[in-house]
């Protein structure tokens, strides 16, 4: 049994919640034209980035050798929380300081990448107290939890919603058990809030198993999904096609280079067309990312401090 290969570095202390983060300041503007990206075929390469210890830029330091395209097509802010609220008894949006730090400097942590062409998503992720996406205790927490997010892309300015069903530990609080309703209610609900914006599954927990209710299938609803556990080749098992889907799931620097190799070279045979990477740094990184760039665009991979 693989385990996911992540370093959860949590900062409680003088956190913000979302509600007073989303009281401050004015609502961003989406004023991020992308210049028109070098031309690049092949599958959709995503880099999770851990903010409590690197910088968004990393993901826009990769080019190709060959042609100069981003080597990564999406940046993942790792990661917003879902905490419990007692007041509401469910679950409300958080920002530890570093993420609230990445977004309130959206000019120069998020803006830089959008304008090469990448796209830059928010995972959410569970903290421990009880609060989870599979939990909600109705349906309209769930659809209040999706405003909270979809107002943060707005505000922020950012391309869209990643969701990680992890570390919730569900019945903290006194909270319940997950049910089969909660996530339907929460997907539906955000994929109306934001009908052109990015939502991609991190498919694991119990989130995950639970993408039917009432007769609705929000497999859908998604963008993207992807395999959780490094090193490893998987197929999500939601009803996306292969386009949309990440079988292969690396940690840039800890899995070796001959794996993701063989995994990039996989998902070019079998005709998948998403490639996930994680844990980005700022170390140059382009031994490691060239590859998996091989075999997925023919070419390898340059760093530009």
């Amino acid at each position: 049994m693989f385990t996911p290969v992540r370093s959860r570095v949590r900062t409680a202390a003088l956190a913000l919640s979302v509600i007073a983060a989303l009281a401050l300041g004015a609502t961003a503007t989406t004023d991020a034209t992308a210049a028109p990206a070098a031309a690049k075929q092949g599958p959709t390469s995503v880099a999770y980035v851990e903010v409590n210890n690197n910088s968004m830029l990393n993901v826009g330091k990769y080019t190709l050798s060959n042609g100069g395209a981003n080597v990564f097509d999406i940046a993942v802010i790792f990661a917003a929380n879902i905490n419990y609220d007692a007041g509401t008894k469910a679950g409300t949006l958080y920002f530890n300081p570093n993420v609230q730090s990445v977004l309130d400097n959206a000019a120069t942590q998020i803006r830089p990448l959008q304008q090469k062409g990448i796209k830059v998503v928010l995972s959410v992720l569970g903290n421990h107290q009880g609060s989870g996406f599979a939990n909600f205790p109705s349906q309209q927490a769930a659809s209040t939890f999706a405003k909270q997010l979809s107002d943060t892309v707005t505000k922020y300015g950012l391309d869209g919603i990643d969701f990680d069903d992890e570390y919730a530990d569900y019945g903290n609080n006194g909270t319940s058990q997950p049910n089969a309703s909660s996530f339907v209610y929460l997907v539906s609900a955000l994929r109306a809030d934001m009908p052109t914006k990015i939502i991609s599954l991190y498919n694991i927990g119990p989130a995950a198993s639970r993408l039917s209710y009432g007769g609705v299938d929000v497999s859908s609803k998604f963008d993207y999904a992807w395999n959780p556990y490094y090193g490893t080749w998987q197929v999500p098992g939601i009803a996306l096609p292969k386009s949309k889907l990440s079988p292969a799931a690396v940690e840039i620097g800890g899995t070796s280079q001959s794996t993701a190799a063989a995994l990039a070279s996989r998902t070019v045979s079998e005709g998948y067309g998403v490639y996930l990477t994680y844990n980005l740094d700022g170390a140059d990184r382009s031994a490691d990312v060239s590859a998996f760039t091989r075999q997925l665009y023919g070419s390898d991979a340059h760093y530009t401090p």
